[in-house]
C-alpha cells in the first residue's frame, strides 16, 4: 500500500520565516557565573553574575529583537543577587554570632 509522495519540506509544518536571533555571549556567561556562585564560589561569582546579566540584559533590549538571551540574562543576575544577599546575611549572622559568645563569655567571668 502506498500513500504517495510527502509532502514538499518533509511535513513538519511551515518553517519560520528567517533565522533566530543570535544569542547575546554574556547571556551565557551571566548564567554560568550565577550558577557557580551558588555551587561553588559565593560572592566571588555572584557579583560578576549580577554586573553582567544586567549589563547582557540592557544590551538585548536595546537591540530590537537582534540579539536573544534576556532569560538567561536575567537568571543570571537574579542568581548572583540572591549569593550576594545570602553572603551580607551569613556575614550578619557571623557577627552576631560572635557578639553573643563575648558577651555571655565575658558575663561568665
Amino acid at each position: 500500500m502506498s500513500y504517495g509522495t510527502p509532502p514538499p519540506g518533509g511535513g513538519y509544518g511551515q518553517q519560520p520565516y528567517g533565522a533566530p536571533a543570535p544569542q547575546h555571549p554574556s547571556a551565557t556567561t551571566a548564567l554560568i557565573l550565577g550558577i557557580l556562585s551558588f555551587v561553588l564560589c559565593g560572592p566571588f561569582t555572584g557579583v560578576p553574575a549580577y554586573f553582567v546579566g544586567k549589563r547582557a540584559e540592557r544590551e538585548i533590549a536595546a537591540s530590537n529583537g537582534t540579539l536573544s538571551g534576556d532569560g538567561m540574562a536575567k537568571a543570571g543576575w537574579i542568581l548572583g543577587l540572591v549569593s550576594i544577599i545570602l553572603t551580607v546575611l551569613s556575614l550578619i549572622a557571623l557577627v552576631v554570632i560572635v557578639i553573643v559568645v563575648a558577651v555571655a563569655s565575658s558575663s561568665n567571668a
